[in-house]
């Protein structure tokens, strides 16, 4: 077609344009949207559209490479503009921090702490004896001077707690709540005052906790281990298997209601003599007999196994044992102490008067009245379970709380992610028109 063809039927269409942008000629039957049955005429407004599409093949019949040119830089921006954004970089999430809280008979302990690679580091801990339960005994209730000891020390740990970021917490209260009967009473109070909700446990959970928080303390040589935990109000006993198993397996337990405050507050706890310690040994063997007998039943007598103590009086037996000028956990977690050197620690302690005892570093005035105690608990264990020696662990249940509440989250972690994979092969199946079920093709 020639220049002249192109004005010419340009002009036509310039006019034909005209007149259809007038609109419909009133009291005709044509809506806008609509026609009606006769044909509509052809849209001539389309014509300079294909005139400049015309003009745009001449010019690339006669300048190829300088079309390709204009088209590349024309076409940039907008390739660059239709590419999906790229995803922020994902921020990390600060790794949760994990608190545990004990409140015992007579301590109240506090451990803040954050995953690592061999299990957790501990950022913060507290520990303070309020003695919650002194007089339990006899009245049967805690008294107002120990609730307010003990509510004292919680809105410390709340504090902490809060200067921590803590973001995961449980908080346990053992034997002195569990019978006393304003119990759930004050467990209302602390709730109300610190904000601190505590969670009264039986002695089964209180058992599983204390193995769980000395796992790592049990020696792979030995196929089995008594653990105990010598309490306030209480003694928790867990006779435990090891060898060749990814977690320790408790075989049997028992929770005797003694511990060091009541049996000092039964026997006393000042002025010890070697007869009133030898009837505090006969009395806690006696409590301990039907737990042997039981054990012996099930014939868990095996030769290679070790005892593994928690508590306050390991700890101190071992202190003195070692000499220390002043506590050191470093050197106390996980001590080995033989059953001789124990006895022999506790006659040097039975020869100590309560201001000596009080004096002495690795007792205190807080321990002095309750230690022999402690040891009169831990010398029936002793003979009824003659081992060859005593693993010291200074951790417990606030360990064993720790470890519960990281491995809850790593398995919530865990089911959360095969969740988000079986969502993701349903969506590719269903968009491969495959069945969910079984991947094959739905007829």
């Amino acid at each position: 077609m020639t220049d002249t063809g192109d004005r010419s039927q340009a002009a036509s269409g310039e006019a034909a344009a005209s007149r259809s942008d007038a609109g419909p000629v009133e009291g005709s039957n044509t809506v806008a949207g609509q026609t009606s049955g006769v044909d509509a005429p052809r849209d001539d407004a389309a014509q300079p559209k294909k005139r400049r599409r015309r003009r745009r093949r001449r010019k690339k019949a006669d300048n190829p490479a300088a079309e390709t040119s204009a088209k590349d830089q024309k076409q940039a921006p907008e390739t660059q503009a239709a590419r999906p954004a790229q995803p922020k970089p994902a921020v990390p999430k600060d790794p949760p921090v994990y608190a545990a809280i004990d409140l015992g008979t007579n301590n109240c302990r506090l451990l803040v702490a954050k995953r690592s690679r061999d299990g957790f580091r501990v950022i913060d801990a507290y520990s303070r004896i309020v003695r919650l339960g002194e007089g339990l005994a006899s009245t049967g209730q805690l008294s107002d001077d120990a609730m307010n000891r003990a509510a004292a020390a919680l809105k410390i740990c709340a504090d902490k707690m809060k200067r921590r970021g803590v973001t995961r917490a449980r908080s346990i209260a053992t034997e002195a709540c569990r019978t006393a009967e304003n119990g759930a009473d004050f467990i209302a109070r602390v709730a109300q005052e610190t904000g601190i909700e505590l969670d009264i446990v039986s002695t089964a959970d209180e058992a599983q906790l204390a193995v769980g928080g000395c796992a790592p303390l049990l020696d792979p040589e030995h196929a089995a281990a008594l653990v105990f935990d010598i309490g306030g109000g209480s003694t928790e006993l867990m006779w435990v298997h090891h060898e060749d198993k990814p977690k320790p397996e408790i075989i049997d337990w028992t929770s005797l209601p003694c511990g060091v405050v009541t049996l000092a507050e039964t026997y006393g706890g000042d002025e010890v003599s070697e007869a009133l310690y030898q009837d505090m040994v006969a009395d806690v063997a006696e409590r301990l007999a039907p737990f042997k007998q039981r054990l012996e039943d099930r014939e868990c007598a095996e030769k290679r196994f070790h005892l593994l103590g928690t508590s306050g009086t390991v700890t101190t037996i071992a202190g003195v044992h070692l000499g220390l000028k002043r506590y050191d956990r470093s050197q106390v977690d996980g001590a080995w102490v033989s059953l001789e050197d124990v006895s022999k620690v506790t006659q040097t302690l039975l020869g100590m008067t309560l201001a000596e005892r009080a004096t002495h570093s690795c007792v205190g005035q807080e321990r002095a009245d309750l230690v022999l105690a402690g040891c009169a608990i831990l010398d029936a264990i002793s003979q009824a379970w003659p081992a060859e020696r005593l693993r010291v662990a200074d951790r417990g249940l606030r360990e064993g709380i720790l470890f519960s509440l990281m491995e809850a989250d790593q398995t919530r972690g865990s089911a959360g992610r095969r969740r988000r994979r079986r969502r993701r092969r349903r969506k590719s199946q269903a968009n491969q028109g495959g069945s969910p079920a079984t991947g094959e093709p739905q007829s």
